[in-house]
């Protein structure tokens, strides 16, 4: 898993502002390891450059408390090579069959068109928006400049990128499970912290090391309309998931910077975040409330009968619940955000056989009164897909089972095979 700076939070901090939070789902593929670049295709930095390289690490450490413990691999690449970067990423971490299932499942549940190619759309956002990436891999960053100088922009990424590569030699980046494809929401939680801890960083270099007008150049620079143009036109939940880890991450590590300072940061590396609504909600990662664990047996395909597979299982999360409602539902913001908090745990299952599939998410709330909400919204949602539908409604317990399938009888035998029929 890469991690990496968007252009859009290189111009919040331009602008002396730090990036909103705003809702957010995840996604579960996405780019992870990024490929390494040969050298000749990445240019050596000159003297000049290498001083300036000099003085963002040696600030960095100053700031983040941390001191780096080895030598950090650098390169300067311009846009093509980035696109090459992202697409060997991509390739080596999400195997076809993987990509073909997300893509199966994200389509069944309407949050891409359906001649979408989520390899083509997940390439295309990473390579418009990726300002730098850090590989925990390699332990080597990749600043992207169009110019192949370092202005505000270069620089600024360089201090978000800087700042992962000491979380990893301090904490170590790979703990934290971030490429986990079985748990996404996991993922994309956990990714919050380091991600925000180098937004917030990297906030705070800018406050202290650019000009005013350095910090107008910046924001004006970082604005670019034709990537703006691309992150608009992206499906909604592609979109928030990018922004997710920076966004939200930066509110959830602020509010860690603001009660006990960096120490506070670091601590939250040895005890990391389980679930979005832990990002969401600081107070359920506060008091330790943990996913409540919902389990899809192994034996579901041979349950089904011959020929059947499970190329996918996985957990949606308070996020990706609240984004379905949201953009498939078209509820209002707060309701679908209402309607998604109360989450306890949650797993979803796609099973198929030649053309016939079958999805089962199988979702559990804290109380029963945030089960009948949640079913209250996800009920009118389901109806809205074009395929078969059905819901097992929650009654008195905590419990709301949904179905998607490419036809009814496949919905009556995946419930049976579940023990949900009744």
């Amino acid at each position: 898993m890469s991690l990496a700076v968007v252009a859009l939070l290189l111009a919040a901090c331009g602008s002396n502002t730090p990036a909103s939070a705003s809702p957010a789902a995840s996604s579960p593929a996405s780019p992870a390891a990024s490929a390494s670049v040969s050298p000749a295709a990445s240019p050596t930095a000159t003297p000049d450059q290498k001083a300036i390289f000099a003085s963002i690490e040696s600030t960095v450490q100053q700031l983040r408390g941390l001191t780096q413990r080895s030598p950090v691999g650098r390169s300067i690449l311009n846009e093509d090579q980035l696109k090459s970067v992202i697409l060997a990423s991509f390739d080596k971490s999400n195997p076809p069959a993987l990509v073909a299932a997300d893509e199966k499942l994200e389509k069944a549940l309407g949050l891409l068109p359906p001649n979408a190619s989520l390899k083509d759309l997940d390439v295309q956002l990473l390579s418009s928006q990726v300002a730098g990436l850090y590989d925990p891999d390699t332990k080597t960053m990749d600043v992207i400049s169009k110019s192949g100088q370092l202005g505000p922009v270069e620089q600024i990424t360089y201090a978000h990128e800087f700042d992962h590569a000491l979380q990893d030699q301090n904490f170590g980046l790979k703990k934290l499970g971030l490429d986990d494809t079985s748990n996404s929401d996991r993922a994309l939680a956990r990714l919050s912290l380091p991600e925000g801890d180098a937004t917030l960083l990297m906030t705070l270099w800018a406050e202290g090391s650019l000009t005013p007008a350095q910090l107008l150049q910046l924001a004006q620079e970082a604005n670019d309309p034709t990537q703006t143009a691309i992150l608009n036109a992206m499906p909604e939940d592609l979109k928030q998931t990018l922004l997710f880890p920076y966004e939200q991450g930066l509110a959830w590590v602020s509010g860690l910077y603001s009660d006990g300072g960096w120490a506070a940061v670091n601590a939250a590396y040895a005890r990391p975040p389980d679930s979005t609504e832990q990002i969401l909600h600081p107070d359920k990662w506060a008091s330790h409330e943990a996913p409540v664990a919902v389990t899809i047996p192994a034996a579901l395909p041979s349950r089904l009968g011959t020929g059947w597979t499970m190329p996918l299982t996985d957990t949606l999360g308070e996020l990706q619940l609240r984004i379905w409602l949201e953009q498939v539902g078209k509820l209002p913001v707060a309701q679908a955000e209402s309607a998604a908090a109360g989450w306890g745990g949650d797993r979803v299952a796609l099973v198929q056989k030649g053309s016939t599939f079958g999805i089962a998410i199988i979702t559990r709330w804290d109380t029963a009164t945030d089960a009948t909400e949640f079913a209250a919204a996800a009920g009118p949602t389901l109806k809205l897909l074009p395929s078969s539908t059905a819901m097992i409604d929650p009654g008195s317990t905590s419990q709301v089972v949904l179905f998607i399938a490419s036809d009814e009888a496949t919905i009556n035998v995946l419930a049976g095979a579940l023990g949900l029929a009744g």
